[in-house]
């Protein structure tokens, strides 16, 4: 079993500057409601997912409560990524159309409006362009599929023939890319470059020059953490100790960092109706979980700077990335409490905690039972080496990312 465990003992006393775009073409003020309201109005016919609540797994790690925050049923997809695809894409064209996304009644006015735009001005409507291990690329298909757009999605050769059909079944163009998923994310690139005028490229991870809409897919992810707020103070249950997320490229881990570690001036932290249990932000420690075969999160904290690593085959495709984030890196460097590495190579311990969840009624993917396998990985390093990262008093939530099918 490979653990590798990082700890940063001052991560809790971090604080985050802002959660505003640092792109100034992006002039609106960002507020956790602002996103929850979104995908209340443009998703109203789904409800939040679920928070389930599992005391066999609680009794085994020693702890007072232990939480899966299932992501398997986000809005008709498997997994959480559309929060993100969805909010970024509207976003982007709002600010094209010069409307306010706030006053948008829903999904269907949007659309109309994109609609009669294109039909104003004689022109073809946005592409959306992106690259992915799955999920995320399936998120933008979905997104641009409901509002009435084409995409292109590339995705590594190594990515299955299911994996790819499900992008198609939402209307996409599926582009295969010989090569791994940093070499699809610059294909991508390259092409939505070459027809700027209609392209817009929604990717999740960022590099020098494209900062903007992966800083609004983190935004629109923090509606999951301010769900699970709402959802504990609804059991009369306490903010988190411990927040468990799966890491790719580490933007989740960006968006629970930023909403945990939100300083006091940080847009929605002060007024309540703003952000559902503000006192969570000072409170809550966070353990990042990636595979040992793609680990570029945990190998550059440990270094302290971004490093690229190499990465292979793995049964957690959408966590297999090689490089972290630009954007991402300086506030999981400051705000990330501990980082732990899983290999299925030695004992099947993420097959493990699929099967276990299974059990317990939870239908987790890969990506998303590795919560659970890393925090189990962590129960083992307190056990060996004496640390006290977990104790009976505390609450500990697993982010899981994605189901199974």
């Amino acid at each position: 079993m490979s653990h590798n465990l990082y700890i940063n003992h001052s991560a809790r006393a971090y604080r985050c500057r802002s959660g505003i775009s640092t792109d100034t073409s992006c002039n609106f003020e960002f507020s956790y409601s602002t996103t929850l309201a979104f995908h209340r109005k443009f998703f109203s016919s789904y409800p939040q997912t679920p928070l389930i609540n599992l005391p066999t797994l609680a009794e085994e790690l020693g702890v007072k409560h232990l939480l899966v925050k299932f992501e398997g049923e986000r809005y008709g997809l498997p997994a959480f990524k559309i929060l993100g695809a969805s909010w970024a894409t509207c976003t982007v064209l709002a600010q094209r159309l010069g409307v306010d996304l706030e006053r948008i009644s829903d999904l269907k006015e949007f659309r109309d409006l994109l609609d009669a735009e294109d039909k104003k001005e004689n022109r073809t409507k946005p592409v959306l362009y992106s690259s992915t291990e799955g999920n995320h690329g399936r998120a933008v298909a979905r997104t641009a599929n409901l509002l009435g757009l084409q995409a292109k999605i590339y995705v590594p050769d190594s990515v299955s023939e299911l994996s790819r059909e499900a992008i198609r079944s939402e209307g996409a163009e599926v582009v295969i890319v010989q090569g791994d998923y940093d070499d699809a994310v610059r294909i991508a690139s390259k092409d939505a470059g070459i027809d700027k005028d209609r392209s817009i490229l929604i990717q999740d991870t960022a590099w020098e020059g494209y900062e903007e809409i992966p800083n609004l897919i983190v935004q629109g992810y923090s509606t999951m953490f301010a769900e699970i707020d709402e959802q504990l103070a609804t059991s009369n249950i306490p903010s988190p100790s411990l927040v468990v997320v799966p890491v790719g490229v580490g933007s989740l881990a960006h968006s629970a960092v930023r909403y945990y570690r939100r300083s006091s001036s940080f847009p929605g932290s002060s007024n309540p109706s703003s952000s559902p249990k503000s006192s969570s932000s000072s409170s809550s420690s966070i353990l990042t979980v990636e595979p040992k075969q793609a680990s570029c999160l945990n190998t550059s904290l440990h270094a302290g700077h971004p490093v690229i690593v190499r990465t292979s085959h793995n049964i957690m495709p959408g966590l297999t990335c090689g490089t972290v984030s630009s954007t991402a890196f300086p506030d999981l460097l400051g705000g990330v409490d501990l980082s732990i590495v899983v290999d299925d190579d030695d004992d099947g311990q993420v097959v493990k905690a699929m099967k276990d969840l299974k059990e317990l009624g939870v239908n987790a993917g890969p990506c998303g039972a590795a919560s659970l396998a890393g925090v189990r990985g962590l129960k083992k390093t307190d056990l060996e080496k004496g640390n006290g990262n977990l104790d009976e008093d505390m609450v500990v939530v697993l982010i899981c990312t994605e189901g199974d099918g």
